[in-house]
């Protein structure tokens, strides 16, 4: 490692296990025998509506001071502020929960990723659920944001321009925001994070000289990486204007800005043609209808020649983004299956050489920014307030449980135009030193 190479000395050395909710009370390891006969009955009846629409996992709802309800040897309690607040919740619960959850009107006692992961679990066995009228109305209602070019601006902007000193707080010092590359898994964050750059860029094959196009760049260490350790040109696009400012600063800084052009503007405006094209994360705010156009943003780029790599949280089959997570979190967010993808490449004859799915490296990923975003909660509440905080805790959790349940995948792809036979015999270049 260089002096100018990220400290790996800021997080944790080994996973972490668990993240309990500051302040809970442990759990009973059983239920009194008359828990199902405690409060009013109407309250009883809702509570156990809402345990049996999540699928009966083991867990313990209740009403502040009123009625419980349980189905086995609960692995948390989950309580809601009062009987109108849980009606509420229960018109659409994969909306309003996660209000109502940022509202502190509905608290948790326990492990919160594992809650996640067994409501996620239960929901797969018990197949596609039996909606009520109110809750077919409320989804009818919803309408996923557009990724069209001022919308795709507005949608960055919701998520990534709140500020960059929020994610400095638990991003690690790459301030990479995509999923990390664990060797081992004791592996910590940033280590990771810089293996992950040096396995896109392996998988690339770059050589000195080669000129590169990054579309979604971040906050840019992606591409001063390749510059600074394979000696190539990048130019790097971004619709993110706290992201931009902070790369060229940071490229400024460490003597890059030469070999490294951080462009504020749409890939859709890319223009020029390169050696390689990557883009990491970036993909998950396209939206499947514009995939063609991408499509041929690579085709130009590329020419008959060259190689490329995406990067992209997935899906096993077709699905929308959890609508909370879309509306309060990733407006315009996708993540679309293999099949989908191949829109892009489909229509231009580019061939599809490698896909690998990091989809558990994104999971203990989620669990250092988790662990470092608790760390660091106190400053985040002073810059934004409560609700904030329990917002990101709640969207950072269900991220570690979708991924860990396999409701959500992480595939690299690789490809090249269809008439090139500058393609690797073998995979032997993946995992050379």
């Amino acid at each position: 490692m260089n002096a100018c190479e990220p400290s790996l000395a800021n997080t944790p050395k080994r996973p972490l296990e668990t993240t309990t909710i500051p302040g809970a009370a442990p759990l009973p390891p059983e239920l009194p025998a008359d828990a199902l006969r405690r409060g009013n009955r109407a309250d009883r009846w809702l509570l156990a509506r809402m345990l049996a629409s999540l699928g009966s996992p083991p867990l313990e709802l209740a009403i502040r001071g009123g009625a419980r309800v349980a189905a086995g040897t609960p692995i948390a309690r989950v309580t809601f502020e009062s009987r109108s607040t849980l009606v509420w919740v229960l018109a659409d619960v994969p909306l309003r929960f996660g209000d109502a959850y940022s509202d502190g009107r509905v608290t948790v006692e326990g492990d919160l990723v594992m809650l996640l992961e067994t409501v996620y679990r239960a929901g797969r066995r018990a197949g596609p659920e039996r909606d009520s009228l109110a809750r077919r109305a409320a989804q009818a209602l919803q309408r996923p944001h557009a990724n069209s070019l001022a919308g795709s601006r507005d949608n960055i902007h919701h998520h990534y321009d709140i500020g960059n000193a929020f994610y400095e707080l638990w991003l690690g010092s790459t301030m990479a925001y995509t999923c990390a590359y664990y060797p081992e898994p004791t592996a910590a964050l940033d280590e990771a994070q810089v293996a992950k750059m040096d396995h896109v860029c392996r998988k690339l094959r770059l050589e000195p000289g080669e000129s590169v196009v990054e579309a979604g760049c971040g906050w840019g260490m992606l591409a001063m990486h390749m510059a600074r350790h394979y000696g190539v040109h990048v130019r790097a696009f971004n619709i993110s204007h706290e992201q931009i400012v902070w790369a060229r600063e940071r490229a400024a800084r460490e003597g890059l800005a030469h070999r490294v052009e951080y462009v504020e503007d749409d890939y859709r405006n890319i223009s020029g043609q390169y050696d390689a094209f990557v883009s990491v994360g970036m993909l998950e705010h396209v939206g499947v209808k514009n995939y063609p156009t991408l499509g041929g943003v690579v085709k130009r780029c590329l020419g008959g020649r060259g190689r490329g790599l995406i990067h992209s949280i997935g899906r096993n089959r077709p699905a929308a983004l959890q609508p909370w997570i879309e509306k309060r979190i990733f407006p315009g967010g996708y993540p679309p299956a293999l099949s989908e993808m191949a829109r892009i490449f489909e229509p231009w004859d580019l061939s599809i050489l490698d896909v690998e799915n990091l989809r558990l490296h994104y999971a203990q990923t989620l669990r250092h920014w988790l662990g470092l975003f608790e760390g660091a909660s106190e400053r985040v509440r002073a810059m934004f307030d409560e609700k904030f905080v329990r917002m990101w805790r709640l969207y950072l959790a269900g991220s570690v449980a979708g991924f860990t349940t396999g409701s959500l995948q992480l595939f690299q792809v690789v490809f090249a135009p269809g008439e090139s036979n500058d393609i690797p015999w073998t995979r032997a270049h993946l995992y050379a030193r």
